[in-house]
Parts: structure tokens; sequence; C-alpha cells
């Protein structure tokens, strides 16, 4: 386990330590594509609609991820309708300005190739769109009080070029080529709002092509990969909780073009006497954040959330060419700063 998730738990075990019971904590907010759930993955819950009430208040949400040197900085407008307390449906616009390295960035706009092979006039990726939906098949303490929510659900992402569009042109001559790729998962939640420890945990897997949630691009193949959460809530008064909470979500490797490119520079590399790249694949690790929401307790119609999170670093070399020596993809994500609010009448 990563030392600092360790730290992490440590710290939310301390504080639910001196924490008195809350009440029951209601866990419906949007995270960074729309669906409730935390700051980047799904919960078992669906946007609740009120009594003798088929449809919900709409749920709308707005989202920030700061990774502006390389990547760049993503925003996401979200708007998610509930359905008599089993469904919900919902769509995201995300949008993308493009970071500042004149060697990688590129990756996330609409240019060709790499940025040593234009010349800066091709048009960026403003970014693309989200549509998911869910459908709860076990409601939380539907049997017992111990029971978790279990829910299924899905998400497609339309009109996506990042990495794997943008080097589409050099690997399959196909310029500003966009992918379509999505996940379906299943999520089992539990709320456990008592003494003498608060937990509100939440574990899943899903099947998916994309990677990094489509911001690194589109998978070769689908694959299953798992993601879970713990928060701890904490009441400050005033039928307000803080929620101090660790996640993480499984990535591919495996994204298209980007295998190729790699692979090319390692034979060349090899060619030219540079050992040990003839294997060269991407690295794309497990994506961790920890991050602190704010909320009510009982019937929560706002959140706001403060998190960092820990995306990649070097994920692989390519050939510089002009000196033939491998040239690393730093990514610079290792540590970035997102925040989010979402409302719901």
């Amino acid at each position: 386990m990563n030392k600092k998730f360790r730290h992490f738990i440590l710290l939310c075990g301390s504080l639910a330590a001196i924490a008195f019971m809350s009440g029951p904590l209601d866990a419906q907010h949007l995270t960074l594509e729309g669906q409730t759930g935390g700051f980047l993955t799904p919960t078992a819950y669906v946007v609740p609609s009120a009594n003798n009430h088929s449809f919900s208040m709409p749920a709308v949400g707005f989202h920030f991820i700061g990774a502006s040197s390389v990547i760049g900085n993503v925003e996401t407008i979200s708007i998610t309708e509930g359905f008599g307390n089993r469904f919900e449906l919902g769509y995201t616009r995300s949008i993308h300005q493009e970071g500042n390295d004149a060697n990688f960035s590129p990756l996330w706009s609409k240019q060709d190739t790499l940025a040593w092979e234009v010349d800066g006039s091709s048009p960026t990726i403003s970014g693309m769109n989200v549509f998911h939906g869910k459908v709860v098949v076990v409601k939380e303490n539907s049997k017992h009080f111990y029971t978790p929510g279990f829910a299924v659900g899905g998400v497609y992402r339309q009109g996506d070029h990042f990495v794997s569009g943008s080097l589409s042109d050099a690997v399959l001559g196909k310029p500003n080529q966009s992918y379509g790729n999505g996940d379906i998962y299943g999520a089992v939640t539990k709320t456990w709002a008592k003494p003498p420890v608060p937990l509100l945990i939440n574990f899943g897997i899903k099947g998916t092509n994309a990677v990094i949630l489509g911001l690194g691009g589109v998978s070769e193949s689908w694959s299953a990969r798992l993601f879970g959460g713990l928060g701890i809530p904490i009441p400050l008064g005033k039928n307000l909780v803080a929620v101090p909470s660790a996640g993480f979500e499984g990535q591919s490797s495996d994204i298209k073009n980007l295998n190729e490119e790699l692979a090319a520079a390692g034979q060349i590399l090899t060619s030219e006497g540079y050992a040990g790249y003839a294997k060269n694949r991407p690295h794309i690790p497990t994506t961790v954040d920890y991050a602190v929401r704010f909320t009510q307790i009982k019937n929560p119609h706002f959140s706001l959330d403060f998190g960092v999170g820990q995306v990649a670093n070097n994920i692989g070399s390519l050939v510089n060419p002009v000196t033939g020596a491998p040239l690393p993809i730093l990514l610079d994500a290792r540590h970035v700063f997102g925040m989010g609010i979402s409302y719901r009448p």
C-alpha cells in the first residue's frame, strides 16, 4: 500500500476516534464525471427523489482539475436527474485548456504529431462529452441495517481526442481522430454513521477501455479495473459534516497509438545501442485521490470538495529526433489539485 495512503487512513482514523454520533448521512453528490459518488468514483446511490415524486430535482456540478504544466486544466459541468430513487441519467461536458510543455502537451491537443514536428498553428482540443446512467439493484439498509447498497452503471465518452487521437496521424495516417470509450461498473457502498468509528466505504469493479477517465486516451482493449474509497464523516455542527476521504482507481497501460510510438522508439534506441528499450511500454499507475468533502448531514443539497490527486509522472520514453537519445515522457501530474461543487434544490 502507498505510504502516503497509509498515513492518510491513519489520520482519518484518529479524527474519527473523537467523532460522536452524526445521524444518518446521505452521500449523494457528483463525481468528476457527473455520477453520484466521491471525487472520482461512483457510489451505489442515486440523486434522491422526494416522497411521492417520481423525478428528483436535478443535481448540477462543477469540477476543476489543475494539471496545467503538461496535461492542461480540465473543467467539467454536469447535470444529473434521478428517477424514483432507483435510477439516474446525466450529461457532463468536459472542457480542456492545453498545458505549456513544448514536448508533450500536444498529446492533449488536435495537433497530429509531437511538438518538434508542429508549427504550433493547430487548434487545441476543447474537451469531450460524457453520458452516464445508473440503476440501484439493492438499496442500502433494505434487508438489515448492515445491508450495503449495490448499483450498476455505465459511462460513455464521445469525441475523445486525447493522447490516442493526437497520435492517430503519426501511427494510423488519420489526422485528428477521435474515439469513443466507456465503462460498465458495479459499486457496493455502505455508510455507517454511528460510534465508535463512522465510516463511508465504497468498492467496485469496472470494465473499461478508457485510460484515466478518457484523459489518457483509449486503451487497446477492454479490461477489468478495481476502484474504491473510504471516508470518515466528522460532524461540524448545524447540520454540517466534513468527510475526509481517500480513493483509488486502477488504470490500463495499454494506450492505443502511444504503445506503437513507444515500441518504435524502443526499436530505434536498441538499434543505436541503447539497451533496455526493446520492450518499451507506457506505465500508468493507479490513480489515487485524497479529498475533503463538506456537506449536510440530513437531506443534503450541496457539497464542496477539495482534493489532491496522484495521477502519473514518467510513463515511458520516446526518441529525441535531433539527438536520438531517450526522451522521457514526464507528465508532471504526480500531485494535481482538484475542487468541485454540486448542488441539488
